[in-house]
């Protein structure tokens, strides 16, 4: 590939959602550039990342390979607020050296070696170019079709040969990688995760970032009657989140003694739907000191017992902060099938002493009555308590670096 036709190695973003935010999409774009210069920082590739209309273009340091365009596009990949990143190259506004890295760039594709069908897909975002869409399209696809003796097709082509002209530059790419879509991290405001080390909670977490939350995590260990376990669990899970964010943090409870008292307290059925109370307004003490807006659960309807509809309107019934759900109309498959795509599930099946397994009574109830979860309560001081279960909680840095 001769640096004289392709010019220079460069990453083309393409956005979503953010072109239909009106007067506002100019602040989700100064967001989602701040979020892809932090993410890139990682990287170790210095960057130049520039705003065009309808794209964000990085453009690599002189001298730069094909390699560490690479390495930039897989890693924005994770940056929510992307549909498309793509690896192009950047050329010369002239429409010979067009037509030459066009040329180029299918000769080096594995259509052009093993035979295929392909089309040329332009766009001019600078009228002031001497050719119109149309025209480039019919220059370049016509030398590939003479070069290479490969058939246009304009419907389902094996390969593409893409053209965007900008303000100072053409951009020129075959292919590209899917973006997560969606919201940059940030845009929504501050929310709080409660983690366990399932396989629902870090889906949920991962579905509200993609809406625009920054989230905080959650984890009620049964420290002092379990082990470290969860723990550990609960870290490599949001480690393995941090990488759509960034500057994750990590919160534990230790709630063995609190699961002690429930349990003590001789409400056997109702055990679970109080504890459940009893960590949402824990949650919600916290996110008021670390000024989250909302909770975040993975709970999803009717999947077991704390989550029929009416218990869940006992749970939502013991804070003020509003619950998030975002699975609450999925289901397991589903579910687990997003856990693979996001690579968490792998984590989430690791076995592990999680604390809900020191409250499991043979029959739980499903229709739990809130006066009776509010005379628990009463019992047990549960406002206080949160205060205490708050007051405890030890902060686990996440660690920049590989998930």
């Amino acid at each position: 590939m001769t640096m004289s036709a392709l010019g220079e190695p460069c990453v083309l973003l393409k956005l979503g959602e953010i072109v239909l935010k009106g007067k506002n999409r100019e602040l989700f774009e100064r967001r989602l550039i701040g979020n892809i210069r932090d993410a890139l920082k990682s990287v170790g590739v210095q960057v130049d990342v520039r705003r065009r209309h309808g794209v964000i273009a990085i453009f690599l340091p002189k001298g730069a390979t094909a390699e560490q365009a690479e390495s930039v596009a897989q890693r924005v990949a994770d940056v929510p607020g992307l549909v498309w990143i793509h690896r192009a190259w950047r050329v010369a506004k002239d429409p010979d050296t067009v037509l030459k890295a066009g040329l180029e760039l299918a000769g080096e594709s594995e259509v052009a070696k093993r035979g295929g069908t392909f089309a040329v897909r332009s766009r001019r975002r600078d009228k002031r170019f001497p050719l119109s869409s149309n025209e480039l399209d019919r220059l370049v696809g016509g030398a590939i079709n003479d070069e290479y003796k490969l058939p246009v097709d304009l419907s389902k082509p094996d390969l593409t040969v893409f053209i965007e002209v900008d303000r100072d530059e053409v951009f020129v790419f075959t292919d590209g990688i899917p973006g997560q879509g969606g919201l940059p991290v940030g845009s929504s405001g501050r929310a709080l995760v409660l983690m366990s080390g399932g396989i629902d909670s870090p889906v949920a977490a991962y579905r509200m970032m993609r809406r625009g939350l920054h989230v905080d995590f959650l984890h009620f260990s049964g420290i002092p009657f379990t082990t470290s376990e969860s723990i550990y669990k609960a870290y490599a899970l949001v480690k393995k989140l941090d990488r759509f964010q960034g500057k994750s943090r990590l919160w534990v409870v230790p709630f063995g003694k609190a699961q002690q008292s429930i349990r003590n307290s001789g409400q056997d059925r109702l055990a679970v739907i109080a504890q459940r109370r009893l960590m949402l307004k824990t949650a919600e003490e916290v996110a008021h000191r670390i000024h989250a807006s909302a909770l975040i659960t993975g709970d999803a309807l009717g999947q077991v017992s704390s989550q029929t509809l009416a218990n869940i309107t006992a749970q939502d019934n013991a804070v003020d902060l509003p619950i998030l759900r975002p699975l609450v109309g999925w289901d397991k498959t589903e579910i687990m099938a997003e856990a693979r795509r996001i690579g968490t599930l792998e984590i989430s099946e690791l076995p592990d002493e999680d604390c809900c397994s020191l409250l499991a009574p043979r029959r739980a109830e499903t229709r739990a009555k809130i006066e009776d979860l509010k005379q628990i309560e009463k019992r047990l001081d549960a406002e206080e308590l949160c205060v205490q279960l708050a007051d405890s909680i030890q902060e686990y840095t996440i660690c920049a670096g590989p998930p």
